[in-house]
């Protein structure tokens, strides 16, 4: 079965009911929260060539979106979602590449962060470069932070005064990896000249 991931467009409005109802299944199996949308803001998505999906035949299998906060000093990707039965396929890597893509393109100096409480995607995160941080470290954009009202661990957020969760943090800093990059590239430049001088 060969299952493309694309960008989503207004021929895909007609799975937005059908994406949101998935999201609510899968926060419901896992016990966690995730922030609700509606229809109406996924197809927005949709319509600013800011979503990716996967779509087998007459149904919706796989989908993920971004959005922008601080000005677009910081990029999340969000609602990451693949169907039950089109799970374990590598499908959520796929996506998540994406759509990290995608962020990268329209936002090539904003900071990529996403908080989880899933294991397979903090790998992904991982390979992609992305960093487990603190809460302090994300956006301070109070209408990232309302999206998480939904939560039932919404309490522990504020409690901790947003300082600690169930959820990890995790930061793609394209400026860091930059520096981190060129310093690397200037100690093994370094080191090559030191050889040639013996």
């Amino acid at each position: 079965m060969e299952l493309t991931v694309q960008i989503a467009s207004k021929k895909h409005y007609i799975f937005a009911q059908e994406i949101c109802t998935l999201m609510e299944e899968a926060a419901k199996v896992r016990g966690t929260g995730i922030a609700k949308r509606t229809p109406e803001y996924l197809i927005r998505k949709m319509d600013e060539g800011k979503a990716v999906i996967v779509v087998d035949g007459d149904k919706a299998v796989g989908f993920c979106y971004i959005e922008s906060w601080g000005g677009h000093q910081y990029v999340a990707n969000s609602g990451l979602i693949v169907h039950p039965d089109y799970r374990s396929l590598g499908l959520a890597k796929k996506i998540k590449k994406a759509i990290f893509k995608l962020s990268r393109k329209k936002y090539p100096d904003a900071k990529i962060f996403g908080i989880t409480t899933s294991l397979p995607v903090m790998k992904i995160n991982s390979e992609l470069g992305y960093k487990p941080v603190t809460f302090s470290e994300l956006t301070t954009d109070e209408e990232f932070w309302k999206g998480c009202q939904s939560c039932r661990n919404y309490d522990i957020l504020t409690r901790t005064e947003r300082k600690y969760c169930l959820c990890t943090g995790m930061l793609y800093d394209p400026l860091a990896r930059a520096k981190a990059k060129a310093e690397k590239e200037k100690t093994a430049k370094d080191k090559s000249m030191m050889v040639v001088a013996v």
